[in-house]
């Protein structure tokens, strides 16, 4: 015959199959067997939360050491490929490089108006082209005036790259321009590796040499008249109404937010592939970070709303 006591059905959580089954396939998780030693008291209905909260933080720690692991040696600066944006700052007085018509230029001494800048080397295989047809594209669809309103500059930083080869690739990117214009406003520059390093590290262009070609990030830079970083474009399109918005800024001497910023977090140079691609893994770790947090809050004012509850009720 059953006593009492043996037919109580459970009344601790412990003791409950279910609970036990999931409690085992909890501990059985890469996670939790990392941190096994430390969130044993987590799993726990009082501390639950903790443990999701630990988890999270953990998550946020290996993303950003992944992210951080690179060999500053082979990059042009401090930094992994990108453009790393120095909104206000200044271009330096000595960077010396020479023109299409191989005649030395001072490239601060350049910028009398509002200035358009990209970074390319002549013999790219890769993004230097879809970016100078885009930039042809927009100073084309522009309502703006090339030379009276505004220039523009693209710079070779491959230190390899002369003059000569410069002046043939300008007249090929001239003539996708249907538009009358001034050419003699757009400028192209080539250098030393010296100069180039300065003007390279000034606009926060970083790139990687691999053997005799370059990986690297794709985008516009905006100066004012007196040589103020005041926008950045990124990418290899081009809206006419963001070229006009950046003039006018730069007209004014003032600097913006850059437009592309959520597309910039989105999207990761790919420098074996040379193009951009979609990082699923920050954006698929931002989402799960954000739901935990959300999660977290949720269980964390749980409690307050059923003791509120249960005041009401007495």
């Amino acid at each position: 015959m059953l006593t009492q006591h043996s037919r109580r059905a459970p009344t601790s959580r412990n003791q409950n199959p279910e609970y036990e089954k999931n409690f085992r396939q909890l501990k059985q998780t890469p996670i939790i067997r990392c941190f096994n030693s430390t969130i044993k008291f987590a799993v726990t209905d009082m501390n639950y939360k903790y443990m999701l909260l630990l988890t999270a933080g953990f998550f946020v720690v290996w993303m950003t050491k992944g992210q951080q692991s690179f060999d500053p040696s082979k990059f042009s600066t401090d930094g992994q490929i990108g453009i790393y944006e120095h909104l206000d700052e200044t271009i330096p007085s000595d960077i010396l490089l020479t023109n299409q018509d191989s005649v030395l230029v001072n490239l601060k001494s350049l910028i009398t108006k509002p200035t358009v800048i990209s970074f390319v080397y002549y013999n790219c295989p890769g993004l230097c082209s879809p970016l100078l047809d885009g930039l042809a594209e927009v100073i084309d669809r522009s309502e703006l005036e090339l030379g009276t309103d505004y220039q523009v500059i693209t710079i070779s930083f491959n230190p390899s790259d002369g003059p000569t080869l410069g002046k043939k690739k300008k007249t090929n990117y001239v003539q996708q321009i249907h538009r009358p214009l001034d050419t003699r406003h757009w400028i192209w520059l080539t250098g030393d590796s010296v100069n180039i390093a300065k003007a390279t590290a000034t606009m926060g262009f970083r790139y990687l040499k691999e053997g005799k070609d370059y990986a690297h990030a794709a985008a516009i830079m905006v100066v004012s008249p007196k040589g103020k970083i005041t926008r950045y474009l990124h990418g290899t399109y081009f809206l006419p109404f963001d070229l006009k918005m950046a003039v006018t800024e730069a007209r004014e001497e003032r600097s913006g937010p850059t437009i592309s910023k959520v597309l910039k977090f989105c999207f990761s140079y790919d420098a074996e592939g040379k193009k951009y691609v979609f990082n699923i893994t920050k954006v698929t770790g931002t989402v799960v970070l954000g739901s935990a947090i959300l999660l977290f809050l949720v269980l964390a004012l749980k409690p307050r709303r059923k003791e509120k509850s249960d005041n009401q009720t007495v």
